[in-house]
């Protein structure tokens, strides 16, 4: 007796189907994850570092204020850029792109 007939003999016809999620909805669902951490994520970024940019790193303490700017000016550009990689992702994702 194979298998198949001993599962027919006790009622079982079909196999069961896997219980994982389908792919596209799993990565739907984590790129809609991905886009609620990038404020959470930003934040740290540009926040945690900040008391290292006011560090005395010469000795007449010039040149501060414009590696803070363009810090903070840089960040800001990496979040725009990943906030339209992640947009772009989802529009395409719901449409089954």
């Amino acid at each position: 007796m194979n298998r198949d007939e001993q599962q027919q003999g006790l009622g079982v016809t079909e196999r069961a189907s896997p219980q994982f999620l389908d792919l596209k909805s799993y990565r739907h669902k984590r790129i809609i994850d991905a886009a609620k951490l990038l404020p959470v994520i930003g934040a740290a970024g540009l926040f945690f570092p900040l008391p290292f940019l006011f560090m005395d790193k010469s000795p007449s303490g010039a040149g501060g204020a414009t590696e803070v700017a363009l810090f903070f000016f840089g960040g800001w550009i990496v979040l725009i850029v990943a906030a339209l990689l992640l947009s772009r992702a989802l529009i395409n994702s719901a449409t089954g792109d």
